[in-house]
């Protein structure tokens, strides 16, 4: 107390633990930075195999630890790297195990080019290196396919296009269609099933898979990885008819074949009936004419050589060896009936050898023998039986003889008291207790009047 009557009293101390301190510290930062853009240069980067990301996100003079989890990196566009000015959007927090200041992001976007156009260029890069889009691993796209299979939407517009074509240009060719989404995440999975379903089925001689314009959006799902690759991996020649003729995706660059649009794809799959026929026609006459020269030559060179000596010699030859053929075939002939005939004769002894063999004595002999042996084992197995039953009895007999209720067939009884517990002492009871007396036959309820130590 001082001279002015007031009391001072010092502040009370709150000891904090570590845990608590840093749980109090996280659940403010949480709160008052649970959605924020932060802006900065990505460094130390590491995906783990669980898919989540961590990397620091630093600008001149500052940084901060970030987290991103598999279910929030999955959805990215592009692949995040060491050096790349990139705007994260997350949660501010503390990670507890080492009190330490991170955010946590839900949402990475590349600062400057859009995350579309870096993931082309990531993809676009790798797939080249990898020599997927090499000139020699291209495949033939075959002249006049007697099938072909498209991979596309049945709603779309391009389909009819292709349609049409294909009606005015060869209207006698098969064409079979696989629905596939062609926008949206479900559209590379169902696209690159589309292409291996052709080529297991083995039903078509080309595929192509086709979609109208669009934005850089619309056509993301044809610069997906999976889809490149099966593209790459069918052994089917695949042309790809996506978008306009200035829009370029990764299947354009992995495909055998790049149509500006799938009209153009139409008129490059299969040449028009009427260029076939004109071919064909052009190439008959040019055959006429070759065989007619070439028999012309032939019947020229033929009579010279009749003319020469050396013809009527080979004549000579030529008869002299004929004869020689017509020997042989008489030959032959008489030496197959001479085999025939020995072989008939053999066939003949042994059926006459076979008919002196009577079966019917040998399997009555064998069925007498079945018979008797079947006759002891019964008579085996009954005497076994009856040695069982004898035992059994004996021992039913003895069991019976040792049984509780034996006794009790000679008159004797069994006493229980109320709980249930057998009486074998006067001092368990008491007068007036309820008892229970169980005979050889049903049970009487009783109540003490009295008892005896004796």
């Amino acid at each position: 107390m001082d001279q002015l009557g007031f009391s001072f009293r010092p502040p009370e101390r709150r000891i904090w633990t570590v845990r608590d301190l840093v749980a109090s510290v996280r659940t403010h930062i949480e709160r008052e930075y649970s959605d924020a853009w932060v802006e900065g240069e990505i460094s130390n980067l590491r995906a783990q195999n669980s898919g989540h990301l961590y990397f620091t996100l630093k600008d001149q003079s500052s940084q901060i630890s970030i987290v991103m989890f598999r279910s929030s990196a999955r959805l990215l566009r592009f692949r995040p790297a060491d050096g790349m000015q990139v705007v994260v959007r997350g949660r501010v927090t503390v990670y507890e195990e080492r009190g330490q200041l991170q955010m946590t992001a839900e949402y990475v976007e590349p600062k400057g080019a859009g995350a579309l156009q870096i993931a082309f260029e990531q993809l676009k890069a790798k797939l080249e290196a990898e020599g997927l889009f090499d000139a020699e691993r291209k495949k033939p796209i075959p002249a006049l396919p007697s099938a072909i299979g498209i991979v596309t939407s049945p709603q779309a517009a391009a389909l009819r296009d292709i349609l049409q074509i294909l009606q005015r240009r060869h209207h006698s060719v098969n064409v079979l269609i696989y629905p596939a989404q062609v926008q949206g995440e479900a559209a590379p999975l169902e696209v690159a099933a589309g292409i291996r379903y052709f080529n297991k089925a083995r039903t078509v001689d080309v595929i192509i898979v086709a979609r109208g314009g669009g934005s850089a959006e619309d056509l993301a799902a044809f610069n997906n990885e999976p889809l490149a690759r099966a593209i790459a991996g069918s052994a089917l020649p695949v042309i790809s008819a996506v978008g306009h003729e200035t829009d370029f995706t990764i299947v354009d660059f992995v495909a055998d074949l790049r149509a500006a649009t799938p009209s153009a794809a139409a008129e490059l799959v299969i040449r028009s009936r009427q260029e076939v026929e004109e071919q064909v026609e052009r190439l008959g006459g040019r055959l006429g004419k070759a065989m007619r020269y070439r028999l012309l030559m032939g019947r020229q060179h033929l009579t010279e050589l009749a003319q020469h000596g050396a013809f009527g010699r080979m004549m000579d030859v030529i008869r002299r060896r004929q004869q020689r053929v017509d020997d042989l075939t008489n030959r032959l002939a008489h030496g197959q009936r001479d085999r025939f005939e020995a072989q008939r004769r053999r066939f003949e002894t042994l059926a006459a050898a076979v008919r002196h063999y009577d079966l019917r004595l040998v399997l009555a002999g064998v069925g007498k023998e079945l018979n008797a042996k079947v006759a002891a084992m019964a008579a085996a197995l009954r005497n076994l039986l009856l040695q069982r039953r004898s035992r059994l009895e004996r021992l039913t007999s003895q069991m019976e003889a040792l049984s509780p209720v034996a006794i009790l067939e000679r008159g004797y009884a069994l006493v229980f008291d109320s709980s249930g517990k057998l009486v074998k002492d006067a001092a368990q009871v008491e007068a007036g207790d309820d008892v229970t007396a169980r005979l050889a036959r049903g049970q009487i309820a009783a109540t003490v009047k009295s008892k005896s130590a004796k």
